[in-house]
C-alpha cells in the first residue's frame, strides 16, 4: 500500500465518522424534538378537555363532573393552560418532522380558542348596558353586544309575554295576521336600539367595525379564511356573493315585500307542515334520519340541551365536551352536546337541530393525533353541517321522516329565502369590514331592497337579527358563502356514494373515510381540492337556486282574508 493511499484511507475513516456522528446527533436531536412534541400534546389534549368540560358545566347541562364543580375545573384549566404554554415554548425549531411541524403550527394557532382567563358563556346580567360606554375595547365592546342578544334578543315583549329571538323567527313565518307580524318585527326594536342606537356614528355597532376592521388588518378577518379556504380572494368572495342574490333576484318574482312579511312569505312550507313538525318529535326525526345514513346517534353518545332558560346562549351551537384520544392503546371517542333553546316546533327549528347534529356526527368522525382534533376551517365547518340538513325542505324527505310534505316550490322557497338571507348577511359584513365607516342601515337597505325585494326601512337596524354579526364579525360569511360549499359537497356526495334524500347507510362511512376524519390533519383547502377533484365553484348552487319556478297558483296556507298575498314560487 502505497503512502498516499494509506493516508486516503486515513481521511476516508475520518469523514465517515465525523457523518456517523452527525447523523447520530441528527437522529437524537429529531427523537429529542419529536418527545417534546408529545409531550406537549398530551398537555395540549388535557388543555382542551378541561376547558370543554369547564364549557358544560357553565352552560348549565351539568352541575358537576366526576364529582368537581366548575371553580375545580377552571382552576385545572387554568393549570393545564399554563404548562402548555411552557412545554409548547421548549419545542425546537428545527428537527422536526412534517407531522410533527403540523401539529406544532397547529397547535399554536388554536392557542387563541383557550383564553388565559375562563371566559363564562353566562353573562351576568345587565353587562348589555356597558355597550353605551365609548372607551370599550373590541372584545368587551363584543362581549357587551353579545349580551345584548341574551338579555334582549331572548326576552322580546310581544302581546304581554316574553318571547325568544329564535322562536320570533318561527312566529313571524306561522302567523296569519300581518299587524301581528308587524307588531312582533317592531318588538326587537330594544335590541337594535340597544346594538346600533339611531346609527350615528357613535353607536355600539359602529364603534365596534371599525375596531374588528383594524384587528383583521393584523391577523386577518374570517372573510380573509374563507377566501384561503376556497382558493379564492375577498373580492372574489364578494362577487360570487352578488352572483348568487342577483341569481335569487331573477327568479324570486319581483314583488316588493315588507320585512316582517318576508318570513311568511317564505313560511308556506313551514305552515303546511306544522301540525307534523312539534317541538317533541325534533329528537326522534334526527334519530331515524341519521340512523339511516349510518350515522347513529345515541350510539355515538350526543347529548342534548335543548330547553330554554334564563341566561342561556342566544344561538344554537354544537362543541366537545371531552375530545377522543388513545389511552392505554384504545381509542376513547369524544363525547359532543349540542345547545339550543327550542320552546316551540317548526321546519326551519326542525332544520336548524338537523344542522347541529351535522356538527355532532362530524365531531365523532374524527379519529386522528390529539393536535389535529378540531373541524377544520369555520366555512367548510358550516358549510358540511347543511349537506344533510338541506334534505328536510325535499318533499321526498318530508314523506318520509314527517309523513306529509309540502309542494317542492313552497319547500325551495322555505329554504332558499333562508340562504339568501345569509348571503345578504355575508355580503352586509364584506362591505362593512371593506368600508368600516358606511352606515350599516343604508348598506343592508340597499341589499335587501335590490336583492330580496324587501321594502326599504333604512330607519330600522333590522340587520341586527343575527348574534355573530356582533360576537364575531365577518362570521357571517361562513353561513352565506358556506351555501356554496354545501351545494357543491353535496353534489360531490350524490355523484360518488348515490343519493340520500331520504338516507343512504353508506353516507356516513364514506363521508367519514373521504372527508370527516382528517381534522386539522390536513389543510381544509387541500382537503377541500382532493374530495371535489376541482377548485370550489358557485354553480352546483346556481343550479340549485333555479330550480324554484314560478307559480302562478295561490298558495293553500292562505285565505281570501289573509291582507298579505305574495306571490308563491
Amino acid at each position: 500500500m502505497t503512502k498516499s493511499l494509506y493516508m486516503f484511507l486515513i481521511r476516508s475513516i475520518w469523514l465517515l465518522a465525523i457523518c456517523f456522528a452527525v447523523s447520530a446527533s441528527a437522529v437524537g436531536d429529531n427523537i429529542l424534538a419529536s418527545q417534546a412534541v408529545a409531550e406537549a400534546e398530551e398537555v395540549y389534549a388535557d388543555m382542551a378537555d378541561t376547558y370543554g368540560i369547564a364549557s358544560t358545566i357553565d352552560s348549565g347541562l351539568f352541575s358537576d363532573y366526576q364529582n368537581k364543580d366548575l371553580a375545580a375545573w377552571q382552576r385545572r384549566y387554568q393549570e393545564k393552560r399554563e404548562l402548555f404554554v411552557g412545554k409548547l415554548g421548549k419545542i425546537p425549531v428545527s428537527g422536526l418532522s412534517k407531522s410533527d411541524a403540523r401539529a406544532v403550527e397547529v397547535m399554536r394557532r388554536h392557542l387563541e380558542d383557550f383564553p388565559e382567563r375562563f371566559r363564562s358563556e353566562m353573562l351576568p346580567p345587565g353587562k348589555c348596558g356597558n355597550a353605551a360606554r365609548k372607551d370599550l375595547p373590541l372584545e368587551a365592546l363584543s362581549d357587551a353586544l353579545y349580551a345584548c342578544f341574551t338579555e334582549l334578543g331572548n326576552n322580546l315583549d310581544f302581546e304581554g309575554n316574553h318571547v325568544t329571538r329564535v322562536s320570533a323567527f318561527g312566529l313571524l313565518g306561522e302567523m296569519s295576521e300581518e299587524e301581528r307580524r308587524k307588531r312582533l318585527f317592531y318588538a326587537f326594536v330594544p335590541l337594535w336600539q340597544a346594538v346600533n342606537g339611531n346609527s350615528e356614528t357613535s353607536s355600539p355597532y359602529r364603534r365596534l367595525i371599525p375596531l374588528a376592521a383594524t384587528a383583521a388588518a393584523g391577523h386577518g378577518s374570517e372573510i380573509d379564511s374563507a377566501a384561503r379556504t376556497i382558493g379564492a380572494s375577498p373580492a372574489e368572495i364578494e362577487r360570487w356573493l352578488e352572483q348568487i342574490l342577483e341569481t335569487w333576484r331573477q327568479v324570486d318574482g319581483g314583488q316588493m315585500v315588507e320585512p316582517w312579511n318576508y318570513y311568511y312569505r317564505g313560511g308556506e312550507a313551514d305552515r303546511l307542515l306544522e301540525a307534523v313538525t312539534p317541538r317533541d318529535c325534533f329528537l326522534s326525526v334526527n334519530e331515524r334520519y341519521y340512523h339511516d345514513l349510518g350515522a347513529n346517534l345515541k350510539n355515538l353518545g350526543v347529548l342534548y340541551d335543548l330547553n330554554p332558560r334564563p341566561g342561556k346562549a342566544p344561538l344554537a351551537y354544537t362543541d366537545f365536551v371531552t375530545r377522543g384520544r388513545v389511552e392505554d392503546s384504545k381509542w376513547h371517542p369524544s363525547v359532543v352536546r349540542i345547545s339550543g333553546s327550542y320552546a316551540t316546533g317548526g321546519l326551519g327549528l326542525l332544520n336548524e337541530l338537523v344542522h347541529e347534529n351535522g356538527h355532532a356526527v362530524h365531531m365523532m368522525a374524527l379519529h386522528v393525533r390529539p393536535a389535529f382534533m378540531d373541524l377544520g376551517d369555520s366555512l367548510f365547518v358550516e358549510a358540511f353541517a347543511d349537506v344533510p340538513s338541506w334534505n328536510t325542505f325535499e318533499p321526498s324527505w318530508q314523506r318520509k321522516y314527517l309523513g306529509k310534505s309540502a309542494p317542492e316550490a313552497a319547500s325551495l322557497r322555505s329554504l332558499f329565502s333562508g340562504v339568501m338571507l345569509d348571503v345578504a348577511w355575508a355580503l352586509f359584513e364584506c362591505r362593512m369590514l371593506r368600508v368600516p365607516t358606511s352606515d350599516p342601515n343604508v348598506v343592508w337597505t340597499e341589499i335587501t331592497s335590490r336583492y330580496l325585494h324587501i321594502v326599504p326601512h333604512p330607519e330600522l337596524s333590522w340587520w341586527a337579527l343575527r348574534v355573530q354579526l356582533v360576537q364575531t364579525p365577518g362570521y357571517m360569511v361562513n353561513y352565506g358563502l358556506g351555501s356554496v360549499l354545501t351545494a357543491d359537497m353535496r353534489q360531490r356526495t350524490r355523484e360518488a356514494s348515490g343519493a340520500f334524500d331520504t338516507g343512504n347507510p353508506q353516507w356516513y362511512p364514506w363521508l367519514s373515510e373521504h372527508l370527516l376524519r382528517f381534522g386539522e390533519e390536513i389543510e381544509t383547502s387541500e382537503l377541500l381540492r382532493q374530495f371535489l377533484g376541482r377548485p370550489v365553484s358557485p354553480e352546483a348552487l346556481l343550479d340549485q337556486i333555479r330550480r324554484v319556478a314560478v307559480r302562478p297558483d295561490k298558495p293553500a296556507s292562505l285565505t281570501e282574508s289573509d291582507p298579505f298575498r305574495p306571490a308563491v314560487f
